[in-house]
């Protein structure tokens, strides 16, 4: 005999298996229509394209699992198992619809290979479903959570794994064909079996296994699952950015067709919640749970909204895209609900309101008055920028930022790289009290109108002054004029370079400026700053110019570079009223530095540098522990003064 299979076997009323299959697709195309037409309200005109490393990104994250594996290797695995199972026995579906409808040619060593491959991808599936099972309900991890819904699909999943293997192993223990082994899960179950009961338990095994497979496939967009077709669009738009709709084109339509799909790729998995610098100091505030109020709301119109006392809460850190497998960013759609809330101006923290108030009078979030934003500069002779100066094409514009220039503390970091500046004879200015805020704060909380007047008041001053190179102090000053400012802006605001002072820093290191003069001895670790580090990936270069200080030994905290914690003064939380909390994010933060015994904690943002001090006192650590900005660190290196 030639190895085939016959699909019906033993089976009657055919037809209606097609009545099923067909009421099976129809409930499921008409969950998936209502997916895309929730997206289509996200979309706008963007010039965005897709690129075969958008494409290549699925491969690597999706297909292969890098970023699962990256960090939890266990689920990882797990998950390749359950992703290489589940396709596998898809495809397999489809090869036997062709091979049934269209054109026969599973027969003889090509049907012999597809019986086994079959089994190896069911097996792969089964595999993946107990390791599941496993982590959830016998190890049970802190991060999983145990809804009634992942309890069901795991159990759904493995009745169609066993009763699809039964039905194998039920036809060949009554066929007994001379290939059986190739399906080996089945031949080894025939074995168990009485002889001759295939002919009569096969036909309810079969009906049993085509309702469990059709009715699953009817409820993937209505659950969970249905992240196995959003997960990969997610992972492919990743670097996909939306055009800002300005504010009175918008339409109400806060969140973008991105924001929606990633609603949808959201599995839950707690990944976010884990390293949530928020929830890990115990304040009422989880990512996941933000997300599926939303998908709630929007998707299945449930009476539901998110907290709005809860959204404040958010750093904008990036700790949650950065563990996402699937790239997902809960604190860019916490930024689209403060718009919301903004702009019905009713369930915002007072402190907040103030802090927009100064904002739009005064053009700082942080006092009522523009006096004072040069008073730092006293007894520097720092030049202020002047017209003429800027048709010179190596001139800096040195942009202060609004914290810098205000707070008595961090003012030390503009007097310092000011000096560094000097030292290394780099050409260099400010626009003194005409420098309006970069609109950051703004931006943060979702006071889009603002924000936009903001960016059109420094970018009208870039062009007055012909501006084309800027360092920034500010972390945040430079991840808004760099990467947002373009949104708005388009094509026009291209040929301004934005950078911040480490990277001005590294390069004078680099080409022998910059020379350390004294030896410190001293043990030094290094906060990287939230939107220095893990929105801008600028890891490497504040660690270079601290390693080639004579004396100074660089240690690393627990969390450091992409898994820095965030010292909990971004996304707005600067300007918010105190939070009732047993510990901050800041003296967690500080707490990790004192743990490996560094004399100094070096950061390189006036939030962090703020935030820590405050820490360092509040812990009373002032006699163990010094936080100081890198500037002040090469000051000291440098011994200038």
């Amino acid at each position: 005999m030639i190895p085939e299979r016959e699909i019906f076997w033993h089976i009657r009323h055919v037809c209606f298996f097609y009545l099923l299959s067909a009421l099976s697709l129809a409930i499921f195309f008409y969950g998936l229509i209502k997916h895309i037409c929730l997206w289509k309200e996200g979309f706008k005109k963007q010039k965005n394209r897709l690129s075969w490393h958008d494409i290549g990104r699925i491969i690597i994250d999706g297909i292969f699992a890098k970023r699962i594996l990256k960090d939890d290797v266990p689920a990882g695995i797990m998950h390749i198992l359950l992703f290489w199972g589940f396709t596998g026995l898809f495809i397999g579906t489809i090869i036997l619809a062709v091979d049934h409808y269209l054109y026969h040619f599973l027969v003889g060593t090509r049907y012999l290979i597809f019986s086994i491959s079959l089994e190896l991808f069911g097996s792969c599936l089964f595999l993946g479903i107990i390791i599941s099972l496993v982590r959830r309900y016998i190890q049970k991890i802190k991060r999983l959570e145990n809804k009634t819904e992942d309890l069901v699909i795991l159990v759904w999943l493995i009745l169609i794994i066993i009763t699809g293997f039964l039905v194998e192993a039920l036809r060949i223990a009554y066929q007994k064909p001379e290939w059986d082994k190739w399906s080996f899960i089945g031949f080894y179950l025939s074995l168990l079996m009485p002889k001759n009961i295939g002919d009569s338990v096969y036909p309810f095994t079969w009906w049993t296994h085509v309702l469990l497979s059709l009715s699953f496939i009817s409820i993937i967009p209505f659950t969970k699952m249905f992240h196995i077709l959003a997960s990969p669009i997610s992972i492919c738009i990743k670097d996909l950015t939306p055009s800002v709709i300005p504010v009175e084109e918008r339409e109400e339509k806060f969140f973008s067709y991105k924001d929606l799909i990633q609603l949808d790729a959201c599995t839950r998995c707690g990944r976010c919640v884990e390293v949530c610098p928020s929830t890990g100091v115990g304040e009422p505030f989880a990512p996941r749970d933000i997300l599926f109020i939303l998908k709630e709301e929007l998707f299945y119109k449930k009476p539901v909204s998110v907290n709005s006392k809860l959204i404040w809460y958010c750093t904008t850190c990036g700790a949650c895209v950065e563990t996402c497998p699937i790239y997902v960013s809960p604190f860019e759609i916490v930024r689209k609900l403060r718009t919301k809330e903004i702009e019905n101006g009713t369930r915002v923290p007072s402190l907040m309101i103030q802090t927009l108030e100064r904002l739009y009078k005064y053009n700082n979030p942080w006092l009522s008055t523009k006096k004072k934003r040069i008073e730092w500069t006293k007894d520097l002779k720092i030049e202020i920028l002047d017209i003429t100066d800027t048709d010179e094409k190596e001139i800096f514009c040195y942009f202060v930022g609004c914290t810098t220039a205000h707070d008595t503390r961090a003012q030390e970091i503009a007097k310092s790289l000011s000096l560094i500046m000097k030292y290394c004879g780099i050409k260099f200015g400010v626009f003194g009290k005409k420098e309006p805020c970069c609109g950051d704060i703004a931006r943060r909380v979702g006071e889009d109108g603002l924000f936009e007047d903001q960016v059109e008041t420094c970018y009208q001053l870039f062009e007055e002054y012909k501006i084309k190179n800027i360092v920034t102090s500010s972390p945040h000053c430079f991840h808004t004029i760099k990467n947002e400012y373009p949104l708005l802006l388009g094509e026009k605001f291209f040929d301004i370079s934005v950078i911040h002072y480490t990277q001005l820093l590294y390069s004078l290191l680099k080409s022998g400026k910059l020379k350390f003069n004294k030896r410190l001895d001293i043990r030094v670790t290094y906060h990287d700053p939230c939107y220095l580090g893990r929105h801008n990936k600028v890891f490497d270069e504040p660690r270079s110019i601290i390693k080639e200080i004579p004396g100074v030994e660089l240690v690393e905290m627990k969390h450091h570079r992409e898994h820095s914690l965030c010292c909990g003064g971004g996304g707005g939380r600067m300007w918010q009223e105190e939070l009732d909390v047993d510990t901050k994010m800041s003296e967690r933060r500080i707490a990790e530095a004192y743990d490996i015994r560094a004399d100094i904690v070096i950061t390189c943002c006036p939030l962090c540098l703020i935030m820590l001090e405050d820490a360092r006192k509040s812990k009373g650590l002032e006699d163990s522990i010094k936080v100081m900005d890198l500037n002040e660190l090469i000051i000291k290196a440098l011994d200038i003064k």
